[in-house]
């Protein structure tokens, strides 16, 4: 299956892809931010690859471990193929001067609250979000 994945995504966005890791049997494909709509749109609505479920979004700061060149934010998607009974994890990374990426709220709902936490816990802007607010920490504190 990961084959497949890999070949749909480099046939259908070349350049979009900047790296394919994989640990423990697990496919994490590093993804430009640009291209994470259409690549998760794609990814759902082809029959054969069929990833309808987004079960995550999470992210972590590299902040003082990364060079700024690879992206202080990381953010993470954890889509499931129930049909092929496949886990992939899409990673995007953002700088910390420009931490914004789209929402993926109009392809699952599930985004919402997911995309809320991490702009919450660590500020990262949903671009077209549709109630983008804090639902953990107190106003006051800037995520």
């Amino acid at each position: 299956m990961e084959d497949k994945i890999k070949e749909f995504l480099k046939e259908k966005f070349g350049d979009a892809v900047i790296a394919e890791l994989e640990f423990r049997g697990q496919l994490s494909i590093v993804i430009g931010r640009d291209y994470l709509f259409d690549i998760c749109a794609a990814l759902k609505n082809n029959n054969e690859l069929n990833f309808a479920f987004l079960l995550d979004i999470c992210a972590i700061d590299w902040l003082g471990q990364a060079e700024e060149t690879d992206g202080r934010f990381e953010v993470f998607y954890n889509l499931y193929s129930l049909k092929n009974k496949s886990r992939l994890f899409l990673r995007v990374r953002l700088s910390g001067d420009d931490p914004e990426i789209d929402s993926l709220t109009s392809l699952w709902q599930s985004a919402n609250w997911l995309e809320r936490e991490v702009y919450d816990l660590f500020g990262v802007e949903f671009t077209g979000h549709p109630n983008l607010i804090k639902i953990v920490t107190p106003d006051e504190l800037k995520g």
